[in-house]
């Protein structure tokens, strides 16, 4: 099977006002809205998003894939602007705008929309607009499913967990990051999706696609960050304590310019006295 023929989709949710698919919940969408929409909040999104997701996905070693970023489509003309201006010499990204609809339904109607009618498998990967991948993620994702032959003509879904990388906070310092090892953690999880198949990857919950499909895990690799912050809606619940990450040091921030394109000084120049975000 021709992997370099398989579309590559990347799905990311930019402060979209969905029903359903937060862990903090609001009565209506016009409440969740106000919660997205919030300045300081927005502020620390686009810093993220600017600092961390976009600069690898810049760099991909593969630069063939599609990234389709949904919104709002009440998001303020200020907001997607910026967003629009960020993305401007990204030629790969999409910017959707959707109204609130139901989370899973909004999402797999988004990646379908941009999907192209191949006899292959599509290769779809789905992450937080604070969260990122390595600069080799698409071509490893294409490289492992090319790797899977049989399973591919055997099995309409396959997730493909890369399950090594980092946790990491930015700021005003720079980056405090961390090494991690997890399962089905959803920057760098892919999955390969039969050609006809009407679901994908925002149809499974991540942590229980090992019950309804074959996932292969594929260790010994920094492949993705997952990001840290205050407004991290799997962290807002009561008892959950902050994760310590360490100051990167001047190897360690090396190390992370040349595994994601991050640039610890870009960070600190963002999070200066001219900056929105300090």
């Amino acid at each position: 099977m021709d992997d370099s023929k398989m579309q590559v989709i990347g799905l990311c949710r930019f402060s979209y006002p969905a029903l359903g698919g937060f862990q903090v919940e609001h009565d209506t969408p016009e409440a969740r809205a106000a919660f997205l929409y919030d300045p300081v909040r927005m502020e620390e999104r686009f810093a993220t998003f600017q600092s961390l997701t976009l600069p690898p996905l810049l760099a991909q070693t593969d630069p063939d894939f599609t990234l389709a970023i949904v919104v709002g489509d009440a998001m303020p003309e200020a907001l997607l602007m910026r967003l629009l201006d960020l993305v401007q010499d990204m030629p790969q990204a999409i910017v959707i705008p959707r109204a609130p609809g139901r989370h899973r339904q909004v999402m797999c109607e988004v990646i379908n929309h941009v999907r192209e009618d191949r006899p292959l498998p599509s290769l779809q990967f789905r992450m937080d607009d604070d969260d990122a991948v390595s600069v080799t993620f698409v071509q490893r994702l294409r490289e492992a499913a090319g790797d899977l032959g049989a399973m591919l003509r055997k099995h309409r879904y396959i997730g493909i967990d890369f399950n090594q990388g980092h946790i990491a906070r930015i700021g005003p310092e720079g980056i405090h990051a961390k090494p991690t090892v997890e399962t089905l953690w959803t920057p760098a999880l892919g999955m390969a999706v039969a050609q006809g198949a009407s679901r994908g990857i925002m149809n499974f919950s991540h942590a229980k696609l090992g019950r309804v499909m074959p996932v292969v895990t594929l260790p010994g690799e920094d492949m993705y960050i997952r990001g840290h912050n205050q407004f991290n809606d799997s962290r807002q619940k009561d008892g959950i304590k902050p994760v310590r990450l360490p100051l990167l040091d001047a190897p360690g921030e090396a190390a992370f310019r040349q595994t994601y394109n991050i640039d610890a000084d870009a960070v600190r120049r963002l999070y200066s006295q001219d900056s929105p975000c300090a």
